[in-house]
């Protein structure tokens, strides 16, 4: 089977399985339909969330994922390796492949990473590489990346300390990562984690207007410290 018979069928699969809707956006200067459930409430599992309090926030796009979106398909990333933390539908995943970068994106839910691939795959043509990973037990494969980045993943206060270590884990001596957040109740353990580990940080607050949606999502660049093992 081709690649692109491949991602038809991995499409279809996608539709029959899901309540699907298509949502109409602009990124980098382009238009943008995106494949995604249409409504992220008709996902939520009892099980799931008796097993480990899980939700399937993977199925919106938040406001965080758009702002950093933005960033990265402006960013000079041509040649660079980037691992998404928790890539939901794909499009923070998609600005990084506009930004030039090979992308790996990586999500607690399987279905997450088959919604990004597609997506991806329909606004630029590009095929990135996906992997369901649960940051409790972080593959050892997964490798080392320039850039790392993560979209509105703070929601939780277990997060603070899972995140820190999976960007700690994943990201070279001399990379960047960036958490874009928009003032979750996990952010400040998490930054307190990230300088406990030796990750640096600052701040770059981004207003976000849509509609009667008001918010100020905070870009947090992060890079190893002066004399950390990184």
């Amino acid at each position: 089977m081709t690649e692109r018979a491949d991602l038809s069928s991995l499409r279809a699969d996608l539709v029959r399985r899901f309540r699907t809707a298509t949502r109409e956006l602009e990124l980098a200067g382009r238009t943008i339909r995106l494949l995604m459930p249409a409504n992220a409430d008709d996902l939520i599992s009892e099980a799931d969330f008796d097993r480990d309090e899980r939700l399937p926030y993977w199925a919106d796009l938040w406001p965080s994922a758009r702002i950093l979106a933005e960033e990265l398909a402006v960013m000079r990333l041509r040649g660079q390796r980037v691992l998404e933390l928790g890539c939901g539908l794909g499009f923070v995943s998609m600005g990084a492949v506009l930004g030039g970068a090979e992308v790996t994106a990586t999500d607690y839910y399987e279905d997450a990473t088959r919604f990004a691939l597609v997506n991806v795959a329909d606004a630029t043509g590009a095929r990135i590489a996906t992997r369901m990973v649960n940051w409790v037990d972080m593959p050892a494969d997964l490798g080392k990346f320039d850039v790392v980045i993560a979209s509105d993943v703070l929601y939780e206060h277990r997060y603070a300390s899972l995140v820190a270590n999976a960007i700690a884990s994943t990201l070279v001596r001399g990379g960047e990562a960036i958490v874009a957040d928009p003032g979750r109740i996990a952010l400040q353990e998490f930054l307190d984690e990230c300088t406990r580990l030796g990750l640096e940080h600052e701040s770059d607050p981004r207003p976000f207007r849509d509609g009667e949606i008001r918010q100020t999502v905070t870009l947090w660049k992060l890079r190893w410290g002066v004399g950390s093992s990184g």
